[in-house]
């Protein structure tokens, strides 16, 4: 399925990373959007305290995904690069 418009959907996902950003924060960490696929996978890349963290698989599939996929449920995933 093409994308409606690229940056439009980019935006999208960047507001719904808002909404867990202050999560990772108290943690001193933080998460990047790096880009969406073709077939609708979500790369994000993790930064600060949330680079070496051992919660960060839960905190991806429970938190940043949820968030995604709460307001784009046509993704298909999100991964860390």
């Amino acid at each position: 399925m093409p994308f409606p418009d690229k940056q439009e959907l980019l935006a999208k996902i960047n507001d719904a990373l808002n909404d867990v950003r202050p999560h990772l924060a108290v943690d001193g960490g933080n998460v990047e959007l790096v880009d969406i696929t073709e077939d609708w996978i979500v790369q994000i890349k993790w930064l600060g305290a949330c680079q070496n963290c051992s919660m960060s698989i839960m905190t991806l599939r429970a938190g940043v995904e949820q968030a995604i996929k709460g307001r784009i449920p046509e993704v298909n995933g999100v991964v860390a690069v």
